[in-house]
């Protein structure tokens, strides 16, 4: 079973241009999605619900390749936000962030610098890399991991949706990989990763008696960080259970 808990505010801004949202299914098959909507004056929040509404409401389960179909249904997100450019006839975007389960197999994928971590055996398995030019300045060595929150192009993206051609996001699948009970994800957005290291994450998941348990652990670190402009604030935890 899915043990589901999602969590946004505006944080210190006078608008929340994030959204969240999930669908659940039978058998560990769900969509679960966060998106950082980019345009201000709430225009972000447009293009952010855009992607929440057409990556649920399309989402059907697996085709015969599960990395294509979720692939095809960010290529979907990022055509109707486009739509919303032209209507609005302003330049609005959003990141992305998505975990698809079809029967226990999970494909996650991300656009720009919202998140996905997974962990498993109690310790991060994987996580997404952003899409920005502060984390390639982190792969090139320049800054460390930790310093990603604070680096002064954390906030220049490389791709987002809304974007004609630099939306394209990472996807991962690995076809021998189905959930098992005790593993989890967390998806978020900048505003929550930039105050919260990954050793965290995984310490407030082994302390946590569930899904909502946990981001509530996590949300004392980061609310405890936070500065009165910080960023809206996302995020999503998905535990399986028994």
């Amino acid at each position: 079973m899915l043990d589901v808990y999602e969590y946004t505010n505006k944080g210190g801004r006078d608008y929340n241009e994030d959204s969240v949202g999930s669908v659940i299914g039978e058998n560990n098959s769900g969509i679960f999605v966060v998106a950082d909507g980019l345009g201000g004056h709430s225009r972000g929040e447009l293009a952010s619900a855009c992607v929440v509404e057409t990556l649920c409401g399309q989402w059907k389960g697996f085709g015969e390749s599960p990395d294509e179909t979720l692939r095809e249904l960010i290529t979907a997100a990022n055509s109707k936000v486009l739509e919303l450019q032209k209507e609005n006839n302003a330049i609005i975007k959003s990141t992305v962030a998505v975990l698809a389960l079809d029967k226990g197999v999970p494909v996650w994928g991300n656009s720009g610098d919202s998140r996905v971590y997974f962990i498993r055996d109690n310790e991060m398995a994987a996580y997404t890399e952003d899409h920005s030019v502060a984390f390639k300045k982190f792969k090139g060595g320049e800054i460390t991991r930790d310093m990603l929150g604070t680096d002064e192009d954390q906030s220049r993206l490389l791709r987002t949706l809304g974007s004609e051609d630099r939306f394209m996001p990472d996807i991962r699948f690995d076809p021998g990989l189905s959930v098992l009970p005790g593993d989890a994800f967390f998806l978020c957005s900048d505003g929550a990763w930039e105050f919260i290291k990954d050793e965290e994450i995984v310490i407030d998941y082994l302390k946590s008696e569930n899904a909502r348990h946990w981001a509530e652990l996590m949300m004392v670190r980061i609310i405890d960080r936070v500065k009165g402009d910080n960023d809206n604030i996302s995020l999503m935890t998905v535990c399986v259970t028994e």
